[in-house]
């Protein structure tokens, strides 16, 4: 069990401590430790990762087809990453994997209608690329409280 390194290549330190790390499995894989724990947003599941993976359902520039699943697994990201390597990712690393990050971030205390700012700031300009991954964001207080 372990934590990232704070300046390692996509590591983002939430409003709580917790370090977590975004990346595009497309790209190269980044130097150091693997993840104890990926959430990946992507539209079938992952082969061959050597590590525990929540797979949620999710096609390029769109929102998970199941919101449940989506916040089940970024919840246990959020709760693990406090003592785990955690990572979130989708193809290019920056849309589905900003709106992962978004979820982290309100979980962590971001209010829901900063995250995407929050996360721009932190992580990539142009993540949460799309006005429907904006939008599903946006919602991200309804879907908490009804939890």
């Amino acid at each position: 069990m372990g934590s990232w390194a704070p300046d390692g290549a996509g590591v983002v330190e939430l409003a709580d401590g917790r370090l977590v790390r975004g990346r595009g499995l497309r790209g190269a894989r980044p130097d150091g430790p693997d993840p104890e724990l990926g959430v990946y947003l992507i539209g079938r599941r992952p082969q061959g990762l050597a590590w525990e993976v929540h797979w949620v359902r999710c096609r390029d520039f769109s929102v998970p087809s199941s919101t449940s699943d989506a916040m089940a697994g970024l919840r246990d990201a959020h709760r693990r990453a406090g003592d785990e390597r955690v990572e979130v990712g989708c193809g290019g690393g920056v849309g589905r994997t900003g709106m992962a990050l978004c979820v982290l971030a309100v979980l962590s205390g971001v209010p829901s209608a900063e995250a995407v700012a929050w996360v721009r700031d932190r992580y990539h300009p142009r993540a949460v690329e799309t006005p429907w991954q904006r939008r599903w964001v946006a919602r991200l207080d309804a879907v908490l409280t009804s939890d």
